[in-house]
């Protein structure tokens, strides 16, 4: 998955504000207790860390975006 497609699927799962939080202040324990921006700088590949976040999050991702 391209770094876009990820950025794309997050806000339409959680809306562009709340993704931007989302992907800065929220530590997922399926990205080792990072967060989705510390998990990408950290060079971990963008399917792992949409992956952390649909299992964090099943009931905010809709299944097409899955």
């Amino acid at each position: 998955m391209r770094l876009t497609d990820f950025w794309v699927r997050l806000e339409e799962a959680f809306g562009p504000g709340y993704a931007a939080s989302i992907a800065s202040d929220q530590v997922l324990s399926q990205l080792d207790g990072r967060t989705i921006e510390q998990a990408l700088a950290a060079g971990e590949e963008t399917h792992v860390v949409w992956r952390a976040v649909v299992a964090a999050y099943p009931d905010r991702v809709p299944a097409r975006l899955r």
